[in-house]
Formats: C-alpha cells, sequence, structure tokens
C-alpha cells in the first residue's frame, strides 16, 4: 500500500500581515521544513487579531487536516490573543503553564530583568498542551492535540520548528521535477498540458510563467509525484510537449 497523503494548514494571524507593514515569510518556511517529513502544505489562511476569526478559521482547519500551524499572537501585550482562541476551539481551559513559567523566569533572570505581569501573559496554555522549545527568545511555543502554536517572529519560528519534527507522522514525501522553457507563452501549452494532465491522475502539472523583460520571458512546466518512475516519465513528457510547439526545453531537478 502506497503511503497517505498527509497534509497540513497554516494559519497566520495578525493585522500587520494583513495591512502590508510585515511581509510572512513563515509559510514557505513551513512548507520547505514539512515536505521531506511527507506533510504537504495544503491551505494558508491569513486572520486579523479577532479571538472569533481566529477560532473561526482553527477550528475548520484543524478539522480538515492532519496538521495545522498557527504563526503569530502569542507575545506579552494585548493584542496577543493567539493562546486564549486556541483554547476556545478546542474548549479547554487555559491558565499559567508552570514550565513555561519557570523558563520565562530563568531568561529574566539570568538576564537581571523582571518577569513582569506582560511576560508572563507568555506562560499561559490550553489545558493538556504540552511546549515547544523556543531556542531563541526563550519563551515556548505549544502543542495541542493536531495544533502546533508558533511565535510570528521568522527566525524564532524557525527555531521552533526544530522540536516539531519529531512529534510528525508524515506520509507520502513529493518531489518535483521542472522543464524550463524559454519564449514560450502560457498560452501556446495551455490546451496540450490540459490534455497531458488527463493522462497522469498520480502527477500533478502546472504551468509557472516568468518575465523579465521584452526578450526575457518563457515559461515553467512543473510536475509533482510521490512515486518518482512515474514523476520521471511526466517530466520527460512535459519536455516533449515543448518540443512539438517548436520550443527547446531545460530539464531542472528540484527537491520538492
Amino acid at each position: 500500500m502506497p503511503p497517505r497523503r498527509v497534509t497540513a494548514a497554516v494559519l497566520l494571524i495578525g493585522d500587520e500581515i494583513l495591512s502590508g507593514r510585515t511581509q510572512d515569510a513563515n509559510l514557505a518556511a513551513i512548507s520547505r521544513y514539512l515536505a521531506p517529513l511527507g506533510v504537504q502544505v495544503a491551505e494558508a489562511r491569513v486572520v486579523p487579531d479577532v479571538h472569533e476569526r481566529i477560532v473561526e478559521a482553527l477550528s475548520s482547519l484543524k478539522a480538515g487536516h492532519d496538521y495545522v500551524f498557527t504563526t503569530g499572537g502569542i507575545g506579552p501585550t494585548h493584542d496577543d490573543i493567539t493562546a486564549d482562541a486556541v483554547a476556545a476551539a478546542f474548549k479547554a481551559p487555559i491558565a499559567e503553564n508552570p514550565d513555561a513559567l519557570e523558563i520565562l523566569r530563568s531568561r529574566y533572570v539570568s538576564r537581571g530583568e523582571a518577569l513582569t505581569e506582560a511576560r508572563r501573559r507568555m506562560a499561559r496554555t490550553p489545558k493538556g498542551a504540552s511546549l515547544i522549545r523556543n531556542p531563541v527568545s526563550g519563551a515556548p511555543g505549544f502543542q495541542i492535540g493536531n495544533v502546533f502554536v508558533l511565535a510570528g517572529v521568522p527566525g524564532i519560528m524557525r527555531g521552533m520548528l526544530e522540536d516539531v519534527g519529531h512529534r510528525i507522522e508524515g506520509g507520502a514525501v513529493v518531489a518535483s521535477r521542472s522543464v524550463r522553457a524559454n519564449g514560450l507563452r502560457e498560452g501556446d501549452i495551455g490546451g496540450d498540458l490540459a490534455t497531458l494532465q488527463a493522462g497522469f491522475d498520480d502527477v500533478s502539472l502546472g504551468s509557472y510563467p516568468f518575465f523579465r523583460g521584452p526578450d526575457d520571458f518563457g515559461v515553467v512546466l512543473v510536475a509533482r509525484s510521490a512515486d518518482a518512475g512515474r514523476l520521471a516519465v511526466a517530466a520527460e513528457a512535459l519536455a516533449a510537449l515543448i518540443r512539438d510547439v517548436g520550443g527547446d526545453p531545460e530539464m531542472i531537478d528540484e527537491a520538492g
């Protein structure tokens, strides 16, 4: 039996992302981290710092995917409401986690700083949650059920991911092969690509145009599959399609 498809969703939380003040880098980092583990990010949403909106989105995503990753909203300020919203989505009480509180106390004492009430907010987790280590800034994230709650700052979030991999049960690892065709447009290959896709129900085929100037444009065709043999066949079929319309295919190997 082939490995099952395991999917994840990413919930990006924060008014600053929606306003454009902050440019998200976490979605790509999470996708790249999970792919070799056999987990495919299948959905992503961005929601504001509004309790009801976070609860609604999280409730939907955790029911529809094997794993959910949230980023943002677990700091010490009034608008950091992710922990409360996650608790509400799981219908769980929330309180200071003694282990998280001790982590924070040790960190701030070692730096000669006070553990203020605002900082203590970062120790609050839903009942039943397990902590996710934060090797960068100390304040931990947490896991409850199939949901991983991570920081929004990209450098901190990536550090937290290192304590996530061992908790994941992955499935099929999807690889990709790309074929570039300089000088072609999507309209040149659109119909043939649709016909080709109909013959590859176990391979996902995609088309991605690029334009860097009037004389530097083209399209990259991408095949994705967990079956290495079928992936190779599909990549050759994409190259043949490009040749058939007068292009010169360039094969590009990729990790995923």
